[in-house]
């Protein structure tokens, strides 16, 4: 089950948009924008830009979450949303010992498969085990013949050897990140991956996500969503031809995390 957590956001993230926004038409200066600037108004005028589409201004704050329990199958597909900041967790430095692992919930829910998959997880940590302690092995031995000391040559062939060795793992394989969008980015990622026909671990991920920003930018998030959400489906031929059923899960999302 992923665990995502929002670490930090830009302070007053709406009044921070409004404000911004605001200087575009007017001679006053920032800080008289802000001292005449209320929650209230604020809101309001967040719902405005998102009205109008103005959504330069809303690139002005920006959203910082720690993800874990997910597979690297979703790494591969997160990191293609190319305006954000990604940390992850290093499979080149981080040893995996007895690595924990996603198992799709249509897997779970077979016996033989479950079964099977099961085994061929068993089977990565052995071979990536075995792999590791050969490499090692022979690496530790060069570098004590190029002269380097013991316990500095069974240190650089530890991370040599299961730089290599990470090659035998499966994208089931658990790993963690840090994530850094700003709130335009995050809109078009909740976009996509909000949608019904988004592959199951970062949908889950993407809702989350989302129930977390909708609780402090409540205004700047309330349309955010798959494009169902705010009208037709764009999917063509592809929807999955629930959209009632979608705009349910969202607004339930919403209305929850705001209490």
């Amino acid at each position: 089950m992923p665990q995502v957590t929002l670490l930090t956001h830009t302070p007053a993230p709406e009044r921070t948009i409004a404000a911004a926004a605001r200087l575009c038409y007017s001679p006053a200066s920032i800080a008289d924008l802000l001292d005449n600037l209320s929650d209230e108004k604020a809101s309001g005028f967040v719902g405005m830009l998102a009205e109008i589409g103005h959504e330069s201004p809303i690139e002005h704050v920006s959203f910082t979450f720690g993800i874990e329990g997910v597979s690297r199958s979703l790494l591969a597909q997160i990191t293609r949303h190319r305006i954000a900041s990604y940390s992850v967790q290093s499979q080149r430095y981080v040893r995996e010992d007895a690595f924990a692992f996603v198992t799709p919930p249509q897997i779970a829910q077979n016996p033989e498969a479950q079964a099977l998959f099961d085994e061929a997880m068993r089977s990565a940590q052995d071979y990536y085990d075995r792999i590791a302690a050969l490499l090692k092995a022979d690496h530790t031995a060069r570098l004590a013949a190029a002269g380097v000391p013991e316990q500095d040559a069974v240190r650089q062939a530890e991370k040599l050897a299961i730089e290599d060795a990470r090659f035998v793992l499966p994208n089931a394989c658990d790993t963690k990140l840090v994530v850094t969008m700003n709130a335009r980015s995050l809109l078009n990622f909740f976009s996509h991956r909000c949608c019904n026909r988004a592959q199951w671990e970062i949908r889950e991920v993407a809702d989350r996500m989302l129930a977390l920003v909708s609780e402090v930018a409540p205004t700047l998030f309330a349309k955010a969503g798959p494009p169902c959400v705010r009208g037709g489906c764009t999917e063509g031929k592809m929807s999955c031809g629930r959209p009632e059923e979608v705009r349910a899960r969202i607004a339930r999302l919403k209305e929850e995390a705001q209490g």
